[in-house]
């Protein structure tokens, strides 16, 4: 998906925690550093030290929100993939890709019901009102003097005060009705029960991009940060409609639309160096392996190319990778994308009897899409005139 793919190219692996992948954002990196230099001024040796320990606090409250969000995407039955880190939050990215569930055919949000979205979208928030709650009872209670109402409310003077004060801006924050912030999830969610997903998404988003260009005003009169913020908002959502639209055109085209019928195929007794001057005259990068009429297994150019440096000349069967998925000729490119994206594949054979008919690859995927709407467009224009 482009949200996914954009986000991903931006974004360093921090490790797994529970199975999910969490990915912090270069952006969120650059807000930490900007954090730690200010809040490090002022407070002599400790200063440094001090200053690390807040960027420390922010990291895990933006963490903790998002494993709110991951705790009931799990309960509604979305298993997560990753977590990618923003400094206006968080994206949790489903096992099937973001905005990947159907109902009755139809595309909706996150949970599969505008229920589930509103749950999975407010969980985040909750986490962090009951974090500074809890926080808050127990530093009033065995730390009185930490002047919990005193300002500035987050500074790396006062850590205590800053962990609860960064936990409820996070989550008032969030709850702003702006997407792609929660409270824009939610209203989206609202927004989908009297109408597609695609239609819910647009006007939430126009809400969030008013709001965007609000924080933008704003902050050039006041604070610099409240026009980061309305930039940051502004493209967010922006990536967040074209990812939903690109979804659902994905759920309206079948693969025989997008198949290549022209291909080359591989045999299992196909000596390395033959597969590999076969694949010098074809523009393929992954090919079906077939025995007779048997489709048995797939390969693609550069694990030819490392097994020969490796070990020399060998058979395709000896590398073939014997894990893959088919689809049917009349099944949606969306649901073929999720097969390719929770095994990691890269070509999906298409079938139709148990025979190849043909195969659709990532590399030949969004060229076919391109002409496709193209000829529609030209097919349209046709009629209307």
């Amino acid at each position: 998906m482009p949200r996914a793919s954009e986000m991903k190219s931006w974004s360093i692996s921090a490790g797994r925690v529970f199975g999910v992948e969490l990915r912090v954002h270069l952006t969120f990196l650059a807000l930490l550093l900007f954090i730690w230099v200010t809040q490090s001024v002022g407070l002599g040796p400790s200063g440094p030290w001090r200053g690390l320990a807040l960027v420390a606090l922010v990291f895990v409250s933006v963490l903790l929100h998002e494993f709110g969000h991951v705790l009931m995407a799990v309960r509604a039955g979305v298993p997560v993939k990753s977590i990618i880190l923003l400094p206006i939050g968080g994206i949790t990215l489903a096992e099937n890709g973001p905005e990947s569930m159907t109902r009755n055919g139809t595309l909706v949000g996150e949970g599969g019901t505008w229920q589930h979205d509103v749950r999975i979208a407010g969980a985040g928030p909750l986490v962090n009102i009951f974090i500074a709650l809890i926080a808050g009872s127990i530093f009033l209670a065995l730390a009185p003097g930490i002047g919990l109402w005193t300002r500035p409310l987050v500074h790396s003077g006062s850590l205590l005060r800053s962990f609860v004060w960064i936990n409820l801006f996070l989550a008032g924050f969030n709850l702003l009705p702006a997407y792609p912030m929660d409270g824009g999830r939610v209203l989206r969610a609202l927004f989908s029960r009297r109408t597609d997903i695609v239609h819910a998404t647009r006007r939430a988003v126009t809400i969030g991009q008013g709001f965007a260009v609000l924080f933008m005003f704003i902050g050039m009169v006041w604070n610099v940060w409240l026009t980061l913020i309305g930039l940051c908002l502004f493209a967010g959502a922006q990536l967040e409609e074209r990812s939903i639209v690109f979804q659902t055109v994905m759920e309206k085209v079948c693969m025989e639309d997008v198949m290549l019928t022209d291909f080359a195929t591989l045999s299992p007794a196909d000596t390395l160096e033959d597969a590999l001057h076969k694949a010098v005259h074809s523009l393929q990068d992954d090919f079906p392996v077939v025995r007779g009429s048997d489709m048995v297994g797939v390969v693609s150019r550069q694990k030819i190319l490392e097994a020969l440096r490796a070990y020399g000349n060998g058979y395709v069967q000896s590398v073939m990778n014997r894990v893959y998925e088919v689809a049917q000729r009349q099944e949606s490119l969306a649901s073929a994308f999720r097969k390719v994206t929770r095994h990691r594949l890269t070509i999906i054979p298409v079938v139709e009897d148990q025979r190849l008919i043909g195969i659709v690859t990532l590399q030949n995927v969004m060229h076919s899409m391109a002409l496709l709407a193209e000829t529609r467009k030209l097919h349209r224009a046709a009629l209307n005139h």
